[in-house]
């Protein structure tokens, strides 16, 4: 029973290697052109917004 165990290990190690293996290679999902320029100017708008607290002017 122990030489079995040994044999099924590594075949479940390699089965389970191929299986991310061709899950990790699949191809990226298409994303139409509206959807793509649609995130990036939602990405710039975000860029563009300022987060920082303004700076006081000094007193002089």
């Amino acid at each position: 029973m122990g030489a079995l165990a040994w044999l099924v290990i590594p075949v479940v190690a390699v089965v389970a290697a191929a299986l991310w293996a061709a899950w990790a290679a699949r191809p990226p999902k298409a994303t139409g052109d509206g959807a793509s320029l649609a995130d990036y100017e939602r990405f710039r708008a975000a860029m563009e917004r300022s987060t920082a607290a303004p700076v006081p002017a000094e007193r002089g």
